[in-house]
């Protein structure tokens, strides 16, 4: 074993000149590069990135780093008629590690060499060191129009990354790879090292980027095809090579922000109608099931399990899309995309989990949801995954059954809690009038009492209204569905109320 680890650690010595921005020459590139790169990664001891910056650029405020901008001529791929444009980010602030970047043309990986004369520094002295690197990068496409190219993607800070579809403003990230999210000892934040950007053939509608992934417990090769338009796709292939056990891995990882909303204010003072990026979890399991699962900024953590077997895809979800829902002129919440992750194969037994952590500012990422496979991961293995990450206003999913629209809650009588909730579409549509669904409404804890279902014509849909008598309960697990006879009219609305 001692043999092994020296033999490993040379092999990754060897790789390091290969992600070195100031290699001189081209080096082969295929698809088996980087995950090999990532393989000799876990097979030899963990090297922290590459932090070290004057600290002109080490103490930038938040807003001062922002005024550091790439100067859009050097753009990568400018003037050659090619479908996709790439600007990079410059290391400062809270993004102080050093990414390396490559340019891949016929099977040959180019370092792309950072220079100060890249950027526009704004108020802050331009630094002398032509060797200071990138912190990530963002893809330009024209998206929106055939003659003007927008920023479609981003990849900045540790693994994390951002997409829009079509006429869609930024919102909540992806990431890479998560480690013990919301543990008490901690969670660990795996880093991109390295990307290779492949350059795009004329008159083709994706782009080709590989990624190496890198953390104290595991290292990992990603390769994204992605394709921008109406909704923005990305095909992702992981392949993750633990150092050490795993018992917490989060795959597929999306972070979003929720301050509040009518079914949840937690006493917000403020003018809007709702403020968030995302609104609830939706999931589709393997058994076919549809859940809609609202999200809440709780007064204290916490931690929600979907099991399930092999999902068909989940996501965090932006549903409210009218100005109204909002009120906010400036940050348009009602155009922040949904992300809608589409699992590839059999993923097998595991968790969706689902965490919400209390905020008082809308700056800050405060839900979080990703799959957990059932089983640990476990060092000096291989594990691959293969999904596809939409980008959209909505889910990619066709349903038959009615969405739940809205959520609203309020103060009931005699200490209940109120609960109202509206669905519409699918068999909805169709139901007359004076039809009686069959409403089933459920807690684990306290007591269900009034609860009715009603058309509203207003809405094209129906209403569910009922009171949680919580007792003495601190936290309760809530269900509503609307049925037919045994046949589900919608799909099942999940939240847990928390005092």
């Amino acid at each position: 074993m001692r043999r092994r680890r020296v033999m490993a650690g040379a092999l990754a010595m060897g790789l390091a000149p290969r992600l070195a921005l100031q290699a001189a020459e081209p080096a082969p590139f295929d698809a088996q590069t980087v995950r090999k790169m990532a393989r000799a990664l876990a097979d030899a001891a963990f090297q922290a990135p590459d932090t070290k910056l004057p600290d002109g650029l080490a103490k930038l405020t938040y807003d001062a780093y922002r005024n550091i901008r790439f100067d859009p001529a050097q753009s990568l791929w400018r003037g050659r008629g090619l479908p996709f444009e790439a600007q990079f980010f410059h290391r400062g602030s809270l993004y102080a590690n050093r990414v390396d970047l490559f340019e891949v043309t016929d099977g040959q990986a180019q370092p792309l060499r950072y220079h100060p004369s890249q950027f526009e520094f704004g108020t802050t002295p331009a630094p002398n060191d032509e060797n200071l690197g990138y912190a990530g990068f963002r893809l330009h496409s024209a998206i929106n129009r055939a003659d003007t190219i927008d920023e479609i993607a981003v990849f900045l800070g540790a693994s994390y990354f951002r997409a829009v579809g079509r006429n869609l403003l930024y919102g909540l990230s992806a990431r890479g790879l998560s480690i013990n999210t919301a543990d008490p000892g901690g969670e660990q934040f795996p880093a991109f090292k390295a990307f290779w950007l492949e350059r795009p053939q004329p008159g083709t509608n994706s782009i080709v980027v590989t990624g190496l992934l890198d953390s104290p417990s595991a290292a990992a090769a990603m390769r994204f095809s992605i394709r921008p338009g109406e909704d923005t796709v990305f095909d992702v292939e992981l392949t993750l090579f633990p150092r050490e056990d795993i018992a917490q891995p989060g795959i597929a990882t999306m972070t979003s922000m929720f301050l509040f909303d009518p079914l949840d204010r937690g006493g917000a003072d403020d003018y809007r109608r709702a403020v968030h990026d995302s609104d609830g979890l939706m999931m589709l399991t393997g058994r076919g099931e549809a859940l809609w699962r609202p999200v809440a900024n709780p007064h204290t953590l916490q931690i929600s399990q979907f099991a399930d077997t092999s999902p068909r895809g989940f996501g965090l979800m932006q549903r409210t899309r009218a100005l109204r829902d909002f009120e906010d002129l400036e940050a348009r919440y009602e155009k922040r995309p949904s992300l809608w992750v589409e699992p590839i194969g059999d993923w097998g037994e595991g968790v969706v989990q689902l965490v919400e952590i209390p905020t008082k500012d809308e700056v800050h990422d405060n839900i979080v949801t990703f799959w957990r496979p059932k089983q640990p991961l476990l060092a000096k293995s291989e594990h691959g995954f293969t999904y596809r990450l939409h980008w959209a206003a909505d889910a990619p999913v066709a349903s038959a059954l009615g969405r739940f629209t809205a959520s609203r809650s309020g103060a009931g009588p005699g200490g209940a809690r109120l609960f109202i909730l509206d669905a519409a579409g699918g068999t909805l549509k169709a139901l007359a009038l004076d039809a009686q669904p069959r409403l089933l409404v459920s807690t684990d804890r306290g007591k269900i009492q009034n609860a009715v279902v009603r058309a509203n014509p207003e809405e094209g849909g129906w209403r569910i209204g009922f009171e949680l008598l919580p007792e003495d309960a601190k936290a309760a697990e809530l269900r509503a569905q609307l049925l037919m006879g045994d046949a589900p009219l919608t799909e099942t609305w999940m939240f847990r109320w928390t005092a």
